[in-house]
């Protein structure tokens, strides 16, 4: 049997609300991945859709998170950074990378910070600056239509796109640095919705699903787990998209027939068997 693969994904932990390293780490760990959490903060539920949350800021514990896998020599097979706390967590992250990428592993940058034309309400335009330096340093970057604008300091377009405009904001992250790209959201017809991936050569390709008409939160976080699954199994960049956009479109279905609430996020977890069935397991 093959040794199996390791992937550390540095995110933050909300107890309720499906997102995050609550989403990453079972979608991940069911792809046959180890899944090692590097927590960057603590959060009764998420930030979209709640108030009175918790947050407990996990800045100064992440350098010693660092420290102590460094000197047990721990290796990964990939690196995934989603939710980022503050902006100076750009920078640690930057210095594990520094510690922990080789040539022979994948990063993986989710620049989680922005939706339907807003950044969170932790964030500002300086975030987003400082994000775009830190995703010049990913093989693969994960951004959604509003963070790609932020980044690029594009206009937001909401609804439905032209191939221009994608392929506009596709150009202009393959320019900022990021190697590849995989971006999200992307919609020519009010009842399709997918990604667009753009490689190094600047290749485009594109994968849709059905549209459901309504926006839950964590799909991001689904979407980016079941790709790190999809590639860390061996699945091309274009087939890892194309499975992240079937599984989490099952689940957003799913959820639908099942419950009103959109922020408590989506029903992946009775989707489990889809995915496996996806990447071969089952």
């Amino acid at each position: 049997m093959d040794k199996q693969k390791r992937l550390v994904a540095i995110n933050d932990v909300s107890g309720f609300g499906r997102c995050s390293l609550t989403v990453a780490s079972p979608i991940i760990s069911a792809s046959g991945i180890e899944c090692v959490c590097m927590p960057t903060a603590v959060l009764s539920t998420h930030t979209g859709g709640f108030s009175g949350y918790t947050y407990r800021d996990l800045t100064n514990d992440m350098p010693l998170i660092t420290r102590h896998w460094k000197s047990i020599d721990l290796k990964f097979d990939a690196i995934y950074s989603g939710f980022l706390g503050s902006i100076e967590q750009i920078d640690i992250v930057k210095d594990f990378i520094k510690n922990f990428k080789t040539d022979d592993n994948i990063l993986i940058a989710d620049p989680c910070m922005a939706d339907l034309g807003k950044m969170y309400i932790l964030f500002d335009e300086n975030f987003a600056k400082k994000m775009t330096s830190l995703c010049a340093l990913a093989d693969i970057i994960l951004p959604n239509i509003t963070e790609a604008c932020f980044m690029t300091d594009t206009e937001y377009i909401d609804g439905v796109q032209t191939k221009e405009y994608i392929e506009m904001l596709l150009n202009k992250l393959i320019d900022s640095g990021a190697k590849n790209v995989i971006l999200t959201g992307v919609s020519f017809e009010d009842d399709k919705i997918g990604a667009a991936c753009m490689n190094s050569e600047r290749h485009v390709q594109y994968y849709f699903n059905e549209k459901i008409p309504e926006n839950y939160h964590g799909t991001g976080d689904v979407f980016a787990s079941s790709f790190c699954g999809a590639l860390l199994n061996g699945f091309s960049l274009y087939e890892s998209m194309c499975v992240a956009v079937r599984f989490t479109c099952d689940c957003i279905k799913r959820t639908k027939e099942s419950s009103p609430e959109t922020h408590y996020g989506v029903d992946f977890e009775r989707g489990i068997p889809f995915l496996l069935k996806e990447l071969g397991k089952i």
